[in-house]
């Protein structure tokens, strides 16, 4: 009796199984080799071991689907080769390049009927980041207080959805000091001392803009740098 119950019990697990199985194998539609290279924009040097991960793009009842097909990553050399099941319905394919400390994430759609006439010669670059460090020192002596606001762009990409910050105070503690209002910095106080470690574009032009409102006026001020691969870029602001 415990093993007809047992078989019993097998078999209503393999009747529930078997759409799955075929919807799976309705959803794909044959593979594709792919192969190609990942590389610095600027020095044409290959990204070793960058991850990237592919998804097939589907309308489904007008709405947009991504499914996902596979990942992989880079050689040393920066080459990549892979072989991926194609989604059925897919027309195009989104290869997302994994963000980190040395370069920005990107990601890129090619077309299908692209990716099968260009599938052994793919070619993705990718932008380097480099350290940026901004000091702030608050000299004057009155008002008491005043407010100082700060934001910067690097290629004209917002400098805080580019690369998560950091802001070191070493101001007094009676004054509130580095406070973060949404869209820019904020510094709020008369014992101003900081620093703000962040990363931007290599070789690109970065714009740093400050507000500083005092005794009831507004003044404006810009700076605009190229920070250079391998080097520490520093920009400082006294007010």
């Amino acid at each position: 009796m415990r093993k007809a119950k047992l078989f019993d019990n097998m078999f209503i697990l393999l009747l529930a199984f078997i759409p799955a199985l075929m919807a799976g194998c309705l959803n794909t539609l044959g593979t594709l080799e792919i192969k190609g290279k990942v590389t610095d924009e600027m020095t044409g040097t290959g990204i070793p071991r960058k991850n990237i991960i592919v998804h097939g793009l589907v309308y489904t009842n007008d709405k947009m689907e991504h499914v996902e097909v596979g990942q992989f990553s880079t050689q040393d050399s920066g080459c990549f080769s892979y072989s991926f099941t194609k989604v059925k319905d897919a027309r195009y394919y989104d290869f997302s390049m994994v963000g980190d400390s040395n370069y920005v994430y990107m990601n890129r759609t090619l077309g299908l009927m692209e990716l099968e006439q260009n599938a052994k010669f793919l070619s993705f670059t990718l932008s380097k980041l480099v350290d940026l460090t901004i000091k702030i020192y608050r000299k004057s002596k009155s008002p008491a207080r005043d407010t100082l606001r700060m934001i910067w762009e690097s290629d004209e990409v917002y400098g805080l959805s580019l690369f998560p910050h950091k802001i070191y105070n070493f101001g007094g503690t009676t004054d509130p000091v580095g406070l973060t209002s949404g869209d820019d910095l904020m510094w709020v106080g008369g014992k101003v001392n900081s620093t703000v470690t962040t990363k931007v574009f290599a070789d690109k032009k970065t714009e740093i803009s400050w507000e500083l409102f005092r005794n009831g006026r507004r003044k404006e001020f810009t700076d605009t740098i190229t920070c250079r691969r391998d080097f520490a870029n520093t920009v400082y602001f006294a007010y």
